[in-house]
Protein backbone atom coordinates (compact mmCIF):
# COMPACT_ATOMS: atom_id res chain seq x y z
CA UNK A 1 0.00 0.00 0.00
CA UNK A 2 2.81 2.54 1.01
CA UNK A 3 4.28 1.43 -2.76
CA UNK A 4 1.18 2.56 -4.34
CA UNK A 5 0.94 5.54 -2.32
CA UNK A 6 4.47 6.60 -3.35
CA UNK A 7 3.98 5.82 -7.05
CA UNK A 8 0.73 7.72 -6.95
CA UNK A 9 2.08 10.76 -5.58
CA UNK A 10 5.33 10.76 -7.60
CA UNK A 11 3.13 10.33 -10.88
CA UNK A 12 0.88 13.68 -9.19
CA UNK A 13 4.07 15.68 -8.53
CA UNK A 14 5.34 14.81 -12.38
CA UNK A 15 2.02 16.18 -13.28
CA UNK A 16 1.79 19.20 -11.16
CA UNK A 17 5.28 20.02 -12.42
CA UNK A 18 4.24 19.66 -16.02
CA UNK A 19 1.39 21.70 -15.50
CA UNK A 20 3.45 24.77 -14.02
CA UNK A 21 5.89 24.49 -17.07
CA UNK A 22 3.58 24.50 -19.77
CA UNK A 23 1.32 27.47 -17.61
CA UNK A 24 4.27 29.57 -17.58
CA UNK A 25 4.67 29.28 -21.59
CA UNK A 26 0.56 29.77 -21.92
CA UNK A 27 0.59 33.19 -19.46
CA UNK A 28 2.99 34.12 -21.58
CA UNK A 29 1.66 32.95 -24.71
CA UNK A 30 -1.79 34.64 -23.83
CA UNK A 31 -0.18 38.20 -22.82
CA UNK A 32 0.84 38.67 -26.15
CA UNK A 33 -1.43 37.17 -28.56
CA UNK A 34 -4.98 36.82 -26.57
CA UNK A 35 -6.51 35.06 -24.71
CA UNK A 36 -8.70 33.31 -27.93
CA UNK A 37 -5.21 33.11 -29.50
CA UNK A 38 -4.01 30.62 -26.89
CA UNK A 39 -5.22 27.17 -28.41
CA UNK A 40 -4.25 23.73 -27.49
CA UNK A 41 -2.38 23.10 -30.88
CA UNK A 42 -0.59 26.04 -30.06
CA UNK A 43 0.75 25.82 -26.19
CA UNK A 44 1.64 21.88 -27.87
CA UNK A 45 3.60 23.59 -30.09
CA UNK A 46 5.22 25.99 -27.68
CA UNK A 47 5.94 23.08 -25.41
CA UNK A 48 6.76 20.51 -27.68
CA UNK A 49 3.91 18.23 -26.23
CA UNK A 50 1.75 16.09 -27.59
CA UNK A 51 -2.26 17.60 -28.70
CA UNK A 52 -3.30 15.13 -26.17
CA UNK A 53 -0.80 15.61 -23.54
CA UNK A 54 -1.94 19.48 -23.51
CA UNK A 55 -5.54 18.12 -22.90
CA UNK A 56 -4.64 15.32 -20.28
CA UNK A 57 -3.70 18.46 -18.61
CA UNK A 58 -6.27 20.92 -19.15
CA UNK A 59 -9.12 19.21 -21.29
CA UNK A 60 -10.74 21.90 -23.38
CA UNK A 61 -9.80 25.37 -24.58
CA UNK A 62 -11.99 26.89 -22.46
CA UNK A 63 -10.73 25.19 -19.43
CA UNK A 64 -6.85 26.28 -20.67
CA UNK A 65 -7.71 29.50 -20.56
CA UNK A 66 -9.54 29.37 -17.11
CA UNK A 67 -6.22 27.84 -15.94
CA UNK A 68 -4.30 30.52 -17.44
CA UNK A 69 -6.31 33.23 -15.99
CA UNK A 70 -6.04 31.98 -12.29
CA UNK A 71 -1.95 31.34 -12.90
CA UNK A 72 -1.69 34.76 -14.41
CA UNK A 73 -3.52 35.95 -11.31
CA UNK A 74 -1.43 33.64 -8.51
CA UNK A 75 1.73 35.37 -10.12
CA UNK A 76 0.24 38.92 -9.86
CA UNK A 77 -0.69 38.76 -6.12
CA UNK A 78 3.22 37.45 -5.75
CA UNK A 79 4.89 39.98 -7.56
CA UNK A 80 2.51 42.64 -7.13
CA UNK A 81 0.35 42.71 -3.70
CA UNK A 82 2.07 40.51 -1.57
CA UNK A 83 5.07 42.29 -1.17
CA UNK A 84 2.83 45.31 -0.57
CA UNK A 85 0.99 43.90 2.19
CA UNK A 86 4.16 43.88 3.83
CA UNK A 87 4.73 47.53 4.34
CA UNK A 88 2.68 48.79 7.66
CA UNK A 89 1.37 52.04 6.96
CA UNK A 90 -1.60 52.98 4.91
CA UNK A 91 0.18 55.24 2.44
CA UNK A 92 3.29 53.83 2.62
CA UNK A 93 1.69 50.36 1.70
CA UNK A 94 -0.82 52.07 -1.05
CA UNK A 95 3.05 53.92 -2.64
CA UNK A 96 4.77 50.35 -2.55
CA UNK A 97 1.68 48.70 -4.33
CA UNK A 98 1.67 51.08 -7.44
CA UNK A 99 5.42 50.88 -7.40
CA UNK A 100 5.24 47.10 -7.61
CA UNK A 101 2.32 47.20 -10.42
CA UNK A 102 5.01 49.92 -12.21
CA UNK A 103 7.87 47.25 -11.55
CA UNK A 104 5.71 44.28 -12.74
CA UNK A 105 4.21 46.15 -15.98
CA UNK A 106 7.68 47.73 -17.02
CA UNK A 107 9.85 44.57 -16.15
CA UNK A 108 7.60 42.41 -18.67
CA UNK A 109 6.90 40.14 -16.05
CA UNK A 110 4.51 38.55 -18.70
CA UNK A 111 5.79 39.14 -22.44
CA UNK A 112 3.01 41.40 -23.43
CA UNK A 113 3.34 43.53 -20.18
CA UNK A 114 0.18 43.82 -18.16
CA UNK A 115 -1.56 40.14 -18.51
CA UNK A 116 -5.30 41.57 -17.31
CA UNK A 117 -5.21 45.03 -18.87
CA UNK A 118 -4.65 43.25 -22.04
CA UNK A 119 -7.51 40.50 -21.25
CA UNK A 120 -9.78 43.10 -19.72
CA UNK A 121 -10.06 44.47 -23.47
CA UNK A 122 -9.70 41.49 -25.39
CA UNK A 123 -12.63 39.40 -23.19
CA UNK A 124 -14.89 42.30 -22.17
CA UNK A 125 -17.80 42.42 -24.43
CA UNK A 126 -17.55 38.65 -25.03
CA UNK A 127 -19.71 36.86 -21.70
CA UNK A 128 -18.60 33.80 -20.25
CA UNK A 129 -16.80 32.24 -18.10
CA UNK A 130 -13.19 33.30 -19.09
CA UNK A 131 -14.59 37.20 -19.00
CA UNK A 132 -16.11 36.28 -15.06
CA UNK A 133 -12.75 35.19 -14.42
CA UNK A 134 -11.04 38.28 -15.87
CA UNK A 135 -13.58 40.41 -14.90
CA UNK A 136 -13.64 39.19 -10.90
CA UNK A 137 -9.00 39.25 -10.86
CA UNK A 138 -9.92 42.88 -12.09
CA UNK A 139 -12.65 43.37 -9.34
CA UNK A 140 -10.33 42.18 -6.42
CA UNK A 141 -7.66 44.41 -7.88
CA UNK A 142 -9.65 47.24 -7.89
CA UNK A 143 -10.55 46.69 -3.93
CA UNK A 144 -7.16 46.22 -3.29
CA UNK A 145 -6.12 49.84 -4.24
CA UNK A 146 -9.34 51.00 -2.49
CA UNK A 147 -9.52 48.82 0.48
CA UNK A 148 -5.52 50.59 0.89
CA UNK A 149 -6.40 54.09 -0.06
CA UNK A 150 -9.12 53.86 3.25
CA UNK A 151 -6.98 52.90 4.99
CA UNK A 152 -4.64 55.50 4.38
CA UNK A 153 -7.88 57.99 4.49
CA UNK A 154 -8.84 56.57 7.96
CA UNK A 155 -4.92 57.18 9.36
CA UNK A 156 -4.68 60.42 8.27
CA UNK A 157 -2.34 60.06 6.07
CA UNK A 158 -4.60 61.33 3.09
CA UNK A 159 -6.21 64.51 2.71
CA UNK A 160 -9.45 63.88 4.89
CA UNK A 161 -12.90 63.34 3.41
CA UNK A 162 -10.89 61.65 0.25
CA UNK A 163 -12.76 59.58 -1.97
CA UNK A 164 -11.12 56.34 -2.03
CA UNK A 165 -13.14 54.71 -4.76
CA UNK A 166 -12.09 57.65 -6.97
CA UNK A 167 -8.57 57.62 -5.58
CA UNK A 168 -8.43 53.90 -7.07
CA UNK A 169 -10.31 54.45 -10.33
CA UNK A 170 -7.65 57.23 -11.05
CA UNK A 171 -4.20 55.46 -9.68
CA UNK A 172 -5.45 51.95 -11.48
CA UNK A 173 -6.28 54.05 -15.00
CA UNK A 174 -2.56 55.72 -14.83
CA UNK A 175 -1.25 52.33 -14.50
CA UNK A 176 -3.34 50.69 -17.66
CA UNK A 177 -2.54 54.00 -19.51
CA UNK A 178 1.23 53.27 -19.02
CA UNK A 179 0.62 49.91 -19.97
CA UNK A 180 -0.70 50.23 -22.98
CA UNK A 181 1.46 53.58 -24.11
CA UNK A 182 4.53 51.74 -23.08
CA UNK A 183 3.34 48.33 -25.51
CA UNK A 184 2.56 50.50 -28.53
CA UNK A 185 5.68 52.99 -28.49
CA UNK A 186 8.02 50.52 -27.40
CA UNK A 187 9.11 52.66 -24.99
CA UNK A 188 9.44 53.09 -21.04
CA UNK A 189 8.86 56.98 -21.19
CA UNK A 190 5.36 56.32 -20.34
CA UNK A 191 6.05 54.66 -16.86
CA UNK A 192 8.10 57.37 -15.73
CA UNK A 193 5.30 60.02 -16.71
CA UNK A 194 2.93 57.41 -14.67
CA UNK A 195 5.37 57.60 -11.40
CA UNK A 196 5.43 61.81 -11.58
CA UNK A 197 1.55 61.29 -12.27
CA UNK A 198 1.06 59.12 -9.23
CA UNK A 199 3.27 61.06 -6.76
CA UNK A 200 0.69 63.76 -7.80
CA UNK A 201 -2.18 62.13 -6.74
CA UNK A 202 -0.68 60.21 -3.54
CA UNK A 203 0.83 63.12 -1.78
CA UNK A 204 0.44 62.83 2.31
CA UNK A 205 -2.63 64.88 3.95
Amino acid sequence: MDAMTTAADGRRARGDESRRQVMERAVNLASVGGLDGLTIGALATETDRSKGGVVALFGTKEQLQLATVEAAREIFIERVIAPALTVPGGLDRLRALLDNWLDYSQGRVFAGGCFFAAAAMEVGAQPGPVRDAVADAMADWYETVRRIAQRAIDAGELAPGADAAQLAFEVTAILEGANSASRLTDSVEPYARARVALAGLVQPA
